[in-house]
């Protein structure tokens, strides 16, 4: 059944007008007056609709029931992600929604390609947004991850991050995650730009308190590396195990 994100208070009973970027979806669809259809707002749950009148330039629906289901991993998972270029950016942020991670911190790191600040910096993070929304619509999340704006890894590791293990990956790891602790009940995971992070970098973050995990033997791209931690940390904390 096709899922759409609103942001907006949604109701058993309601008539909702649709946006405008849902009526381009349900025209692309070919979804016709009486086609079922399931709507959240990222506040819990999800709304299931039918379509009334539809039109070029506008989509009506019924909302008829909600569902109170949650789709999320027992596991919380943050994922500091340095800025990568191109694609790979939205490939980890999209995967990343699928595999559970509940918000995404980019990081600007000395290695990042992509340089950004001010407005663009701006555009960027409401772009990684959108993507992060369609995403939870593909996979059935009813819970939006943040994507949080840009810092770079000082203004990070200054701050505090809740959490009872906080991981870097790093060819310094000699430990495996199940070595490491029980299930955390919150967890973040910071993972390099292309190239990694540099030599002071990771002298920075392990003195702040991070812990260095390794992934193996092989040199992981960084779209494989979250990916492969993330997938990995799911396996022995959260809903693969």
């Amino acid at each position: 059944m096709p899922r759409f994100y609103l942001d907006a208070d949604l109701m058993v009973g309601q008539q909702l007008s649709l946006p405008d970027a849902v009526v381009r979806h349900i025209q692309v669809l070919r979804l016709n007056a009486g086609d079922a259809i399931t709507l959240f707002n990222g506040r819990g749950g999800e709304y299931h609709a039918v379509l009334g009148a539809v039109m070029k330039r506008d989509a009506q629906c019924v909302i008829e029931r909600f569902d109170d289901v949650s789709r999320e991993t027992p596991l919380w998972l943050g994922l500091a992600q340095g800025i990568s270029s191109g694609d790979k950016m939205e490939f980890t942020l999209q995967k990343g929604v699928e595999m559970g991670v509940a918000v995404f911190q980019p990081i600007a790191a000395g290695r990042s390609v992509v340089k950004l600040s001010g407005e663009r910096a701006d555009k960027r993070v409401a772009r990684w947004q959108e993507i992060v929304i369609a995403a939870c619509e593909q996979s059935g999340r009813n819970t939006v991850p943040q994507v949080l704006p840009i810092v770079t890894l000082n203004e990070w590791l200054a701050g505090r991050q809740e959490a009872e293990i906080r991981l870097i990956l790093s060819p310094r790891g000699d430990k495996s995650l199940a070595q490491l602790a029980e299930r955390p009940a919150r967890s973040w995971l910071m993972v390099g730009p292309e190239g990694g992070f540099s030599a002071p970098e990771e002298d920075a973050a392990l003195a702040a308190g991070w812990t260095p995990l390794k992934l193996g033997p092989r040199i992981l791209r960084t779209e494989t590396a979250a990916l492969a931690a993330v997938g990995a940390m799911q396996a022995v904390w959260g809903d693969y195990r």
